[in-house]
């Protein structure tokens, strides 16, 4: 019988597979911990509004269904190309740009809709219940955005502007050496 050393140069290890990459460079704990609470609060805002029977005024019930649903799918959707190795298939090379001015927009219109939502309701616990929600992931958003702004800064300010002071004084600066 053949001792072990034989079989160690052609046989491989099984390497258990990393679903996850949190905490990654475009994601850090905390963040995600914040995006799956975004998850699912605009889900359930969605899902508790979708219970509502009938509506006397159906505008402001339809606008924050769509907004809820709108952030429920697409901060999911952010949430795994954020969190897995997909975000660097698909091609994209601004994402803190992207999940910056997404969740900015998301968090201003969640906010918005729970506004209307709130000042133009039937009065039923149910469409209280959905913009208790409503509140509650607005709240998350811009705690998303609050940390993304405490992590890594404005995603405008790249980190040579940041450096150097003004975007005059370091193209200034390039030009002096390339001179």
């Amino acid at each position: 019988m053949a001792g072990a050393e034989v079989y160690n140069s052609t046989t491989v290890e099984a390497r258990a597979v990393k679903t996850f990459l949190v905490p990654h460079k475009l994601l850090s704990v905390p963040r995600f911990v914040v995006k799956v609470a975004e998850v699912l609060l605009s889900f359930l805002a969605f899902v508790v509004e979708e219970v509502v029977k009938s509506c006397l005024n159906c505008g402001p019930l339809y606008f924050f269904e769509f907004i809820s649903c709108t952030a429920f799918l697409f901060t999911l959707l952010l949430l795994i190309l954020l969190a897995t190795k997909l975000n660097g298939m698909v091609g994209i090379t601004c994402w803190p740009q992207l999940d910056f001015y997404y969740t900015a927009a998301i968090a201003l219109l969640f906010l918005l809709a729970s506004v209307v939502f709130a000042a133009a309701n039937g009065g039923t616990s149910l469409e209280y219940a959905s913009v208790a929600l409503g509140f509650l992931a607005t709240v998350a958003f811009l705690l998303d955005l609050f940390l993304f702004w405490r992590v890594s800064g404005f995603p405008w300010r790249s980190k040579e502007t940041a450096v150097a002071g003004s975007p005059t004084q370091a193209a200034a600066e390039v030009e002096a050496l390339n001179a």
